[in-house]
């Protein structure tokens, strides 16, 4: 007896081998430090962790709105969770086979054996059976197949987790984005009204003038003129803008024809992101995660295949009671049976089991090929989205000199016409000059939120930020 439990004792201690290979997940050197920006605050890495409310830097109470919507009526995002859902459950599937198995039968017969049968005293025999009894059943895990497999399943399991997340990310970030454009064509629009109001008051100024004889028929075409191309700028934004609003509608689950989302000029807080340094990347973009698991799914399948090399392994353990009669449960009816311990080798396959290892080693190489572009891609779109907000807030500073010096030229073209000191070509040039401008600053003050966006998605989420203030 002390032999059978020291021999089933080495059994389960080697069911706790594993055929696959050290995992190695691919060396990818960062930098020190981002290119673009200075001295960023490390931030706390887990691509497990909630990756923040960052919309609510934006200080828009309409956008937060819009991301809870989202997150309950996107399809896509449903379609995500079920994934997981699937993906968590197939799991607990390959789990379970890391336990044995156990059946429970019971039945009862009534049987007439023959007089005429080979062996028995000659005369035919009624009786009854009962049988209670149950089998245990379980594969030894002795090249780990099974141990991988389910390593395997949990891999993919996580993988969808970071996929899920993916898909929230971009989804929201998307959402930000076209929300911000929406505004900027509402600031815009609001631009162009006051610019047909006072378009409308010059050209009322040209008329009286042209009727008395002051300003010249000339003077009185450029005014008309002007005031339609302000009109005609005013109505093609609101195709732009119900394109948008529709586009919004769809990320959020709503249709088109009951979603509206009212005109408003502010434009929202602009957060600056902290993006910690380059390494905490690695951990914290949900793409990289999700290759990762991945990867590491990848190399437990190749220790599946190889397990297939060897023999697999079964045991079968069986007991109960039977009787033709009462009492069943005693112990002269009881039986059981240990056995049969099977192992089961395939001699010859025609080289599957080798294709088989080497199809799963290839998949492994082309998903640490697909992690190294991961990282690196991950890095370029922070570095992009870094330089171009820093470059972006040089530009609002002289988009804005420019536009308040086109302001002034404007006002002074239109007081030395009234004056007489100049044409009205000069006050159209100076009008023109003056638009441009401040459609030139709306478009990069909405810029740079757009772009705070990018570096959010790019980051994998939201970190440490501050706010700055509104426009």
């Amino acid at each position: 007896m002390r032999r059978v439990s020291l021999s089933v004792f080495a059994v389960l201690l080697l069911a706790g081998c594993s055929m696959a290979p050290p995992l190695e997940i691919p060396a990818m050197r960062v930098a020190d430090s981002y290119k673009y920006g200075a001295q960023w605050s490390e931030a706390n890495p887990a691509d497990h962790r909630p990756r923040g409310e960052w919309w609510r830097g934006f200080g828009d109470p309409v956008l937060d709105d819009l991301i809870a919507r989202a997150d309950r009526g996107n399809p896509g995002l449903a379609a995500a969770v079920a994934r997981l859902d699937r993906a968590e459950t197939e799991a607990r599937l390959a789990g379970a086979d890391l336990y044995p198995t156990f059946d429970a039968s019971a039945a009862a017969s009534r049987q007439r054996l023959s007089a005429g049968r080979p062996i028995g005293p000659g005369i035919p025999v009624t009786a009854d059976q009962y049988v209670l009894g149950g089998a245990l059943g379980y594969e030894i895990n002795l090249w780990g197949r099974v141990r991988d497999q389910v390593a395997a399943s949990e891999a993919e399991a996580e993988a969808e987790a970071a996929n899920l997340a993916s898909v929230r990310l971009s989804l929201l970030a998307a959402l930000a984005d076209t929300y911000f454009q929406l505004r900027g064509l509402d600031r815009e629009t609001a631009l162009l009204r006051d610019t047909v109001e006072a378009y409308g008051a010059a050209d009322e100024l040209i008329r009286i003038r042209h009727e008395g004889g002051i300003a010249s028929g000339v003077d009185r075409s450029r005014s008309q003129t002007q005031l339609a191309n302000a009109r005609a700028r005013l109505r093609a934004i609101s195709g732009r803008r119900a394109a948008l609003e529709n586009r919004i509608a769809t990320l959020v689950g709503i249709m088109p024809a009951d979603f509206a989302i009212a005109s408003a000029e502010t434009s929202g807080a602009l957060p600056a992101v902290a993006p910690g340094l380059p390494s905490t990347l690695l951990e914290r973009r949900p793409d990289i995660a999700r290759a990762q698991r991945r990867l590491i799914a990848a190399n437990a399948r190749i220790g599946v295949a190889r397990a297939a090399m060897f023999p697999r392994i079964d045991l079968a353990i069986m007991g109960g009671f039977q009787a033709s009669g009462t009492p069943l449960l005693s112990a002269p009816t009881g039986y059981w049976a240990l056995g049969p311990l099977s192992a089961v080798l395939s001699l010859f396959d025609g080289g599957r089991r080798e294709a088989r290892e080497d199809i799963s080693e290839a998949e492994y190489r082309v998903l640490a090929a697909g992690y190294r572009e991961t990282v690196l891609g991950a890095c370029r779109e922070v570095e992009d989205a870094l330089a171009n907000g820093a470059t972006l807030a040089d530009e609002e500073a002289e988009r804005d000199r420019a536009a308040q010096a086109a302001a002034r030229g404007e006002e002074l073209a239109l007081n030395r016409y009234r004056d007489g000191a100049a044409n009205y070509l000069e006050v159209v040039t100076a009008q023109t000059a003056a638009l441009e401008a401040q459609q030139a600053l709306i478009a990069v003050q909405m810029g740079r939120r757009r772009e705070a966006v990018t570096l959010i998605r790019a980051l994998g989420g939201g970190m440490n930020a501050r706010t700055e203030g509104k426009e």
